[in-house]
């Protein structure tokens, strides 16, 4: 895995975010493990394959039966990976995207790793509105997988310094790399929705409301 002499890399001014990119990607393509700011917590991901993704299942501790999302940094990203988007969805995309929607999609039974698929058959995409990480995303070219970065039973990180505290042997062994964007303000979750049905269906709430995505969906069910 790739080597640094800092436990973190700077990742907040628009300079940080260009010199971070390329160690950032290169650990990517080694299937390494990379901590990085969001628009609401501090989240872990890895390339999208069957190895990386087993990495970050490891790093986790993550059981079986709870899925990763993928963050995009595009939608022309979701048709790469065979994913679907209904009529419905493309309209719930187009209003709220980027943003904190997350939308489970239908396909990808070729390209999408078994473990990023959740319990409704779909696989969670959102595009992220943080632009660093939209950066990032842009010069890889390829989704990312997303999870909180936190322990079992303690809080989702919000500074890169309770990555550090909870992590230091991965971190150590280069098997995490921490893109440090500061201190992240509390925010509730993307808002997520089903679009494996026929109809749309929230399945978590969050920051969007079920009025908010019914003015453009009108026959979504759930989270009334």
């Amino acid at each position: 895995m790739t080597g640094h002499n800092l436990p973190s890399t700077p990742f907040w001014s628009p300079a940080e975010v260009e010199a971070a990119i390329r160690p950032a990607i290169l650990h990517l393509s080694e299937r390494g493990v990379l901590a990085y700011p969001t628009e609401t917590v501090y989240g872990f991901g890895t390339a999208v394959d069957h190895d990386s993704v087993e990495a970050l299942v490891q790093l986790k501790g993550r059981p079986p039966g709870k899925p990763f999302l993928l963050l995009i940094a595009h939608p022309s990203q979701i048709a790469r990976l065979d994913l679907h988007l209904p009529t419905y969805a493309a309209h719930l995309a187009a209003r709220f995207w980027p943003g904190p929607l997350t939308l489970v999609l239908p396909g990808g039974d070729r390209r999408v790793p078994a473990r990023l698929r959740g319990p409704e058959g779909g696989v969670a995409v959102r595009w992220t509105p943080h632009e660093g990480l939209q950066r990032l995303l842009a010069a890889y070219g390829e989704p990312i997988t997303s999870t909180s970065a936190n322990r079992p039973g303690v809080p989702p990180a919000t500074v890169a310094s309770e990555i550090l505290a909870q992590w230091p042997d991965a971190i150590q062994r280069g098997v995490l790399h921490v893109l440090d964007g500061g201190r992240l303000a509390p925010s509730p979750p993307s808002t997520v929705v089903d679009c494996t049905g026929r109809r749309p269906r929230v399945i978590r709430p969050g920051v969007l409301s079920a009025a908010t995505l019914r003015a453009v969906v009108p026959d979504l069910v759930g989270d009334h």
